[in-house]
């Protein structure tokens, strides 16, 4: 045998005498070994018991969902009357209070219109002055001729006495027959004249009569007048478009010099503190959602942040029905899809107060089905039945 073959054989002699690492394992160490792996199952058998108790005690009774979003009641500003935008004082995405000016349109033909309405009013007000005028100047005419009448009547009375004082002198042979002719004949006459101021009395208090006829036409023709003049200046400050509320613009659709016509969209009012959060539930989740149940929410964008509100009121029907083309199931085929129902809810201040909040965030809700009431449909249907007749 070599020396190389006996260095080999020495070595793997001495590398077989000598023990494995295995083979070294004291008993200390399976029982830290041991005592580890109980604790570890010990934890986890703590919080699988605390997960149950947390499911059992509270969330067993939370119905959450992720299909709800913050919303607000958007103001669209649109204009009532026709122009060309002359200015924009106003950028858009900047905050806006109640009545600041948003818009001016070009005013010169409303200034021209209201200018004329205003002139047709003036014109008005002459035209009743001088009516007026011919009213009072016809009743002096009425005083007239009533005088005129009360002296026909005086001379009617003196022909009378003459005519019976001469018929019975001439009766008595004291007068002649001429004499008596003569006063008839002036007692006629007289009477004549009577009838004549009469009829002029009559005349007189046709004529106030129709002056005032025409002073009540006039002054229905200027109150027409006044109210077109009125809407010539409600159209002149329509040319002027205001915020009807604070909060922020937003989607402004023109420039200065374009033309805007009545209704056409122009621009977005996003109220302050006019922020909610719409849910939408499952049918299925339904029975525990209720006016002033609370909610624990969250929103995506602000993480590891949570807030309470609570529900302010549930639509009446599913989103289905409000849509623009409702599905009508008795069509065709039918497939059963998991309708959903709106649930408002109230955003509280604080949330608001952050400044975070936008229209359209997406939003993660849990609402409590131990608070809050019942809804009033569902106690309906438990308290009726087929036929509509209430059950005891």
């Amino acid at each position: 045998m070599s020396r190389h073959d006996r260095t080999m054989a020495d070595t793997t002699q001495t590398v077989a005498d000598t023990p494995r690492e295995a083979d070294k394992v004291t008993p200390g160490k399976n029982r830290r070994k041991r005592a580890i792996l109980g604790t570890v199952a010990l934890c986890a058998l703590v919080g699988a018991g605390v997960l149950a108790r947390d499911y059992w005690t509270v969330g067993r009774f939370m119905i959450d969902t992720n299909d709800a979003y913050v919303t607000a009641n958007v103001t669209l500003i649109s204009s009532r009357v026709q122009g060309y935008v002359a200015d924009m004082p106003v950028a858009e995405n900047a905050d806006v209070k109640a009545g600041d000016v948003l818009v001016r349109l070009d005013d010169g033909d409303y200034r021209i219109a209201l200018e004329t309405a205003q002139s047709r009013v003036a014109t008005a007000a002459d035209t009743l002055a001088r009516i007026d005028a011919q009213i009072a100047a016809a009743q002096a005419g009425v005083a007239q001729a009533q005088a005129m009448e009360q002296m026909a009547q005086a001379h009617l009375n003196a022909a009378q006495t003459t005519a019976d004082r001469t018929q019975k002198l001439a009766s008595s042979k004291v007068a002649a027959q001429a004499q008596v002719d003569t006063a008839i004949e002036d007692l006629q006459t007289t009477q004549a004249s009577v009838a004549s101021a009469k009829a002029a009395v009559l005349n007189a208090q046709a004529q106030v009569g129709v002056l005032r006829a025409q002073y009540a036409e006039a002054k229905g023709a200027q109150r027409e007048l006044e109210l077109a003049a009125d809407q010539a200046q409600r159209d002149l400050d329509l040319t002027v478009l205001r915020a009807p509320a604070d909060g922020t613009l937003a989607n402004l659709t023109l420039e200065v010099g374009d033309l805007v016509n009545p209704g056409t969209r122009l621009a977005a009012l996003v109220p302050l503190n006019g922020l909610y959060v719409e849910a939408n539930f499952k049918e299925t989740q339904m029975d525990g959602v209720a006016v002033g149940a609370e909610v624990h929410m969250s929103f995506d964008a602000a993480p590891g942040q949570d807030f309470e509100g609570e529900v302010a009121s549930v639509s009446p029907a599913t989103g289905s029905i409000f849509s623009l083309l409702p599905a009508d199931n008795a069509t065709g085929n039918f497939t059963k899809v998991v309708q959903r129902v709106p649930v408002r809810i109230a955003i509280p201040q604080d949330a608001l107060d952050a400044g975070f909040l936008r229209a359209g965030l997406s939003v993660t809700v849990e609402v409590d089905s131990r608070t809050g009431g019942t809804l009033a449909t569902t106690a309906a249907v438990k308290h009726t039945d087929a036929t509509g007749t209430a059950i005891e």
